[in-house]
Order: structure tokens, then C-alpha cells, then sequence
């Protein structure tokens, strides 16, 4: 008998597990993959997310593996440029952006080592029910071979096409179209920072990683994506070429480390996030467009609230159930503004009383600190806008 069966075993499920493992939980940890496993990813960690990984002894690790510190940030919208310095959150002065291969498996070795088990290429087949309530699920291990687990708590991180989800029947509960679609490369060679660059109808990032490659990021328009299918690489090198003439040399003079991948399951929604026995993390609860690559952060955040929502007492059903409608109401409030701004960037749109914004902004090196902290979801758009900000995108 688990306290806690966590499907998916990335960002989010590890990260619970590791936290429900400290908290004296009996913990199985499951994934389909077989790790160490890499995943078309951002890579991205923004302040809050680097505060938690320090905050559960990971950051040293994540330091020690060659992961770049990223003190810098610059921002080219159109033809304005902001740069500066990553804003404080706490102790936090640079943020990181690890190889998914390295991360994922250092939170899955921080789990084991309090005292979560894992079991690699173990798929679900079932949800178990009893009296109406999750009870247990079904799986499939490496050898074929089909288990039956009891649980207390089923948690689904299993992604944007949660299975257990699907079993559980989480409706969608905000759920909005498409907006952009984006394709990835790696690169060795280049000399460069964080950065992103946005015109109408496209954008780009670079995020330099461990051993010395650097991401190269394309968005385009959603209904793009099937004219750019047909020659990605094309696309992908063109708006490379066309928003940052400067990096396209160094694409060009560099080395390809990393194929190219790209997605145009740009989904937008948060599903209903808790019912009886079981709850939704990560990308299985809330998806976002990776354009504000708040993707991991996010899945930290909700590690985190979850394993604070239900304290170290798994054994009351009826106390389970109100925190994890607790944790659920709870990410909604939190990330509400966030999914908001991330479908206005999404957009590839820039209204020309942003860009007025933005030119304001870019003068004045406090107000740019503080438009990096909302980017990085440090403060609101409430706290950030000034009355004459304001006054400017009226």
C-alpha cells in the first residue's frame, strides 16, 4: 500500500515525489521512459524555480553538471532593446537552463534518496476504483509484466496528454486555441547570453545549456505551421536570419548539436486539477505555450503547493480531498495572470502601445529590472505598472 502512486516522472512528479518521500510518505514513481531521457524542452528555469531547486539541495547539482549561470537578460521587441540584469528573487541572482537528460534524472535521484522507489519504462494501464474513489492503479513494468498498486493518491504528471486524466475523466476547465507553433535546434560555438527577439509574426530565443550548446528557439504563427512542415529547416533558419543577423553568423559558423524538433501542439488550458484520490501536476493539470518558457517553473511551484496543501497526514480521506481542492483552487489564483500574459505573447502581436511601453522602459534601468521580474513571474502586472505605464497602454 503507496501513500502515493506519481505517473510521470519529469519535473513535476519527481519533484513531488521527492517532496512527499522527505515529508516520511510511501512513494512509487513511475514513467513510460527509460532514463536518463531528454525531452523537447525550453530548458529554462526562471527565479522561482531556481530559488526551489536550491531550496531542495538540487541547484548544486545542477551547477556541478556545467549548466551556465544566466546573470543577463536582453529582450529586442521590434526595434526596442532591453538589457540588464536578472532581477534578485531572494538569494537568487542568475537562473539556469539544464539539459532535460541532466535534470529530469538529478530530481529523480533526489526522490530516491528520500526514499521514493521509481520504476523506469512502466506505463499505466488503469486507474483502480473504490467507492467511487482512486484507489489504486494498473501497470504495465519493462518485461510486460502487469502490477496492481493500492494508493491512497494517484498523481498524474504525466504531460499534456495525461493518461491518467484520460482515466479520470479531468474535464478541461479553461481552454484556449493554438496560437503559435515552435521548433528547436542545438549549437556549438556561440558566444551569447539569454536573449529573445520579437517582431509581428515571429520571435526567437537563445538559451545557452551544458557542454556548451546553445538552443536556438523559433515561434511562428499557429497557422504557419503546415506551410513551414514542409521545410523546417528553411523556416527555422530564416527567422533566425531575419530577427538576429549577428547570431545567424554564429549558427552558421558553428556546429549542430541538437536535430531539429519542432510542435505545433501549442496547447493552452487548465484541467479540473483534483477529485476523489487524485490530483493533476505539471503540464497534465495546466499547458501552456512554451513562448514564456514557464514550463518547469511552474511545474516546481505546483510540486511545491501540493506537497504544502497536504502536510504529512495522508491517511483522512475526507482531510486529502479538501487539500487537494485546496492545491487546485490555489494554482488556479496563482497562474491565472500568468496563462493571460502567455497567450498575449503567444500571439506573435505587438500593439503599438506596448511598444511605447516598452520604449519608456527601456530608458530606465530600475523599470527594466522590474519588467524582467514580471516576465519571471516575480511580480504581477498590477505591481509592475506605474500610473504613467498605465496611462501609456490606454
Amino acid at each position: 500500500m503507496w501513500d502515493a502512486v506519481v505517473v510521470g516522472a519529469r519535473c513535476a512528479g519527481a519533484s513531488a515525489a521527492m517532496l512527499l518521500a522527505k515529508r516520511g510518505r510511501r512513494v512509487l514513481l513511475v514513467d513510460r521512459a527509460t532514463f536518463p531521457s531528454d525531452t523537447m524542452s525550453t530548458l529554462y528555469v526562471h527565479q522561482p524555480g531556481v530559488a526551489l531547486l536550491d531550496r531542495w539541495g538540487v541547484l548544486d547539482s545542477v551547477v556541478a553538471s556545467g549548466c551556465p549561470p544566466l546573470a543577463t537578460l536582453k529582450s529586442v521587441v521590434q526595434d526596442v532593446e532591453l538589457r540588464g540584469p536578472v532581477a534578485r528573487y531572494g538569494t537568487v541572482t542568475a537562473n539556469y537552463a539544464p539539459r532535460r537528460y541532466i535534470l529530469d534524472q538529478l530530481l529523480i535521484d533526489a526522490a530516491v534518496a528520500a526514499g521514493a522507489e521509481f520504476a523506469d519504462a512502466t506505463s499505466l494501464s488503469e486507474v483502480l476504483w473504490e467507492d467511487g474513489r482512486a484507489a489504486g492503479v494498473r501497470l504495465r513494468t519493462k518485461d510486460g509484466t502487469e502490477t496492481a498498486e493500492r494508493t491512497g493518491l494517484v498523481i498524474g504528471a504525466d504531460g499534456k496528454r495525461s493518461r491518467v486524466a484520460e482515466l479520470v475523466g479531468a474535464p478541461y476547465v479553461v481552454e484556449d486555441p493554438s496560437v503559435s507553433c515552435v521548433y528547436y535546434t542545438g549549437w556549438t560555438g556561440m558566444l551569447c547570453g539569454f536573449e529573445t527577439r520579437v517582431r509581428n509574426g515571429s520571435g526567437m530565443a537563445v538559451v545557452p545549456t551544458n557542454d556548451g550548446v546553445t538552443f536556438v528557439i523559433t515561434y511562428f504563427p499557429q497557422e504557419s505551421f503546415r506551410a513551414i512542415k514542409i521545410n523546417p529547416t528553411k523556416a527555422h533558419l530564416g527567422c533566425v536570419r531575419a530577427l538576429a543577423p549577428d547570431l545567424f553568423e554564429q549558427v552558421s559558423a558553428g556546429e549542430q548539436a541538437v536535430r531539429l524538433q519542432g510542435t505545433g501542439d501549442q496547447r493552452n488550458f487548465f484541467r479540473k486539477a483534483n477529485g476523489p484520490g487524485w490530483a493533476l501536476i505539471g503540464d497534465a493539470g495546466l499547458h501552456l505555450d512554451s513562448i514564456t518558457a514557464q514550463g518547469i517553473t511552474h511545474a516546481f511551484i505546483q510540486a511545491s503547493l501540493l506537497s504544502e496543501c497536504l502536510g504529512d497526514d495522508l491517511g483522512d480521506r475526507e482531510r486529502v480531498d479538501d487539500a487537494l481542492a485546496r492545491f487546485a483552487s490555489q494554482t488556479r489564483n496563482l497562474l491565472a495572470d500568468e496563462y493571460k500574459r502567455t497567450l498575449e505573447a503567444a500571439s506573435l502581436h505587438i500593439p503599438d502601445s506596448r511598444l511605447e511601453m516598452l520604449r519608456e522602459i527601456s530608458r530606465d534601468p530600475v523599470l527594466t529590472e522590474r519588467y524582467f521580474a514580471l516576465l519571471a513571474g516575480i511580480i504581477s502586472i498590477d505591481d509592475f505598472l506605474t500610473p504613467e505605464l498605465a496611462g501609456i497602454l490606454r
